[in-house]
């Protein structure tokens, strides 16, 4: 019997194919009695690596709170590099133009510095037609970075959108923002007589002149209401409220409109709290209604009573004020 006969039965000693297939490390594997039953537990908790279905199943982690909305009025454009830019062009562009005027209309004869203040102070001419084109610049800024290279419309994005009278919500008509403003121009009057103020106030100047003093009201009541509520109310306060909170931004903004009045009061810090305190009010009336057009009836209120009383008062500028 040849041994390479597969009918032929392996010699006795020798294992069989079975028992060697039964006996190989495959076999024990597969084998029932070699197996132990998996813990489910186990199998269930144990994920293999790189399994997906584990993690889709494992809870989220807790989520923030979400921010809330920002207010219509606060979505601006603009952020604190273009800021910065509008700062640098508003003094650069305030330098060049009263140097340049100040050149122009400087005097032949030779003046000590006073001199030559007071000489261009009583100069209608370059007083109020360096503010004038310095005004101009400043909208001419906003108006080619924020209406032309992003293609948005000018006005509205400076806040200047339809005043909604709605009293339940303590929002009123155009003639009650302009006859606050009235009644506040009242208050700070009254208030500003009992500060003790610095003689010869660089704004007391302006009325030594009566081309000057009625330039000055003219100003005061078409240009200043317009200009300063854009830039205060329009410009810097939705980028404070934006970054810091309503709060802070009216606060600031405020204290900023009564600081920038500062020099012409010769820093009488009585009369410059009584200018913060309304700047803060023009303010709050801005972020109440969410359009600043009532914050510029309030200021046209409030500007157009001094011009009124300091005209009856002067009979015309017929009779320039005294001050004390």
């Amino acid at each position: 019997m040849s041994p390479f006969d597969p009918t032929s039965n392996p010699p006795s000693g020798c294992p069989s194919d079975s028992s060697l297939a039964n006996n190989s490390p495959d076999a024990a594997e597969q084998s029932p009695a070699s197996q132990q039953p998996p813990d489910p537990a186990q199998s269930i908790h144990a994920p293999l690596p790189g399994d997906p279905i584990p993690f889709a199943g494992a809870p989220p982690p807790p989520a923030r709170p979400p921010k809330p909305p920002l207010p219509e009025d606060l979505r601006i454009s603009w952020s604190w590099p273009h800021f910065f830019v509008f700062l640098f062009f508003t003094l650069a562009s305030f330098v060049v133009v009263q140097t340049t005027l100040a050149i122009y209309y400087a005097p032949h004869e030779r003046l000590t510095p006073k001199q030559y203040e007071q000489y261009l102070l009583n100069k209608p001419q370059f007083l109020f037609g360096s503010n004038l084109i310095w005004y101009a610049l400043i909208f001419l800024f906003l108006y080619v970075t924020l209406g032309v290279l992003r293609g948005l419309p000018f006005w509205s994005s400076l806040g200047w959108k339809t005043l909604r009278s709605d009293f339940s919500t303590g929002r009123g008509g155009a003639w009650v923002y302009f006859l606050s403003g009235c009644g506040l121009a009242v208050f700070v009057a009254v208030a500003s007589s009992q500060v003790q103020n610095k003689e010869n106030l660089p704004i007391q100047e302006l009325f030594k002149n009566r081309s000057s003093a009625m330039l000055l009201m003219a100003m005061a009541v078409l240009v200043a209401p317009l200009v300063e509520e854009t830039v205060f109310r329009g410009y810097l306060y939705p980028l404070f409220a934006k970054s810091f909170g309503i709060v802070p931004g009216v606060l600031l903004t405020g204290v900023l409109f009564g600081l920038m009045h500062g020099s012409q009061l010769g820093w009488s810090w009585g009369i410059v709290a009584l200018l913060i305190l309304v700047g803060v009010i023009f303010t709050f009336v801005r972020a109440h209604t969410g359009t600043v057009v009532a914050s510029f009836l309030l200021h046209l209120g409030y500007n157009s009573m001094i011009a009124t009383v300091t005209i009856i008062s002067t009979h015309g500028f017929k009779r320039l004020p005294t001050f004390h």
